[in-house]
């Protein structure tokens, strides 16, 4: 999940992706992600704990991922294109939302791990993506505003440093736990996770206006979420 940022933060330095790239890989990881949620994170909560605690923790993650995304600056790719350099405080308050959106991020993730290793990597693996246009659209602005590439490269991605916590946080802390809190808490990642696809990946993924794009990431998608499922 940290390379995304990583190769998202280098893409936003060195060159913008094309259009076809950034919208098909927002596609990718919005089938991706509700792929794993609903056919891998819920149905092995569901085995664990009861339905009851499944839709609540799913309500309330969902709602945990609202608050945040109403609080903070909300996290658009299409700030890759603007040209004017963003005022200071603008720019220091959207790093600071990315970096809080990543705990959640990096929870989800330590969730599914500490349940069963090949389905934390394509959680993980659904988010990498995800938080390539995210670093982009955090980097092109800040950048702009420092004018120094290696400053701007080591602000975003300290930010992952938010994501590895919520990862730690969710990994050790639930190992060795009760089967029935595990399964609450991959309840309450997949409540993220759709959240987060339904919300901003999909949106911003605009498939109806680009459907030669959009359509084959879903496909791709979801392929890989069967894929990974089938060999796990």
């Amino acid at each position: 999940m940290f390379v995304g940022q990583i190769v998202g933060s280098l893409f936003g330095l060195i060159k913008k992706p094309t259009a076809t790239i950034l919208y098909g890989s927002l596609a990718f990881a919005a089938s991706m992600m509700l792929g794993i949620s609903f056919l891998s994170l819920i149905p092995e909560s569901v085995k664990i704990t009861s339905l009851y605690f499944v839709f609540l923790s799913f309500i309330a993650g969902m709602a945990i991922m609202r608050i945040v995304d109403r609080t903070l600056p909300h996290i658009n790719p299409e700030l890759m294109q603007k040209e004017k350099p963003s005022v200071e405080k603008s720019v220091t308050m959207l790093v600071i939302g990315m970096a809080l959106h990543n705990l959640p991020e990096g929870l989800a993730v330590g969730v599914a791990f500490a349940l069963d290793p090949i389905l934390g990597i394509s959680v993980a693996f659904g988010i990498a993506i995800h938080n390539i246009p995210e670093s982009i659209a955090v980097i092109v602005p800040l950048y702009a505003l420092t004018r120094d590439k290696a400053k701007s490269f080591l602000i975003t991605g300290a930010t992952a440093i938010f994501e590895l916590a919520g990862f730690l946080l969710g990994y050790f802390l639930l190992r060795g736990v009760s089967l029935e809190l595990l399964g609450i808490f991959l309840s309450l990642a997949a409540g993220f996770m759709v959240y987060i696809s339904i919300d901003e990946l999909i949106p911003a993924a605009q498939i109806r206006q680009n459907p030669k794009v959009g359509f084959p990431g879903v496909i791709f998608g979801l392929i890989s979420v069967l894929i990974i499922g089938y060999f796990g």
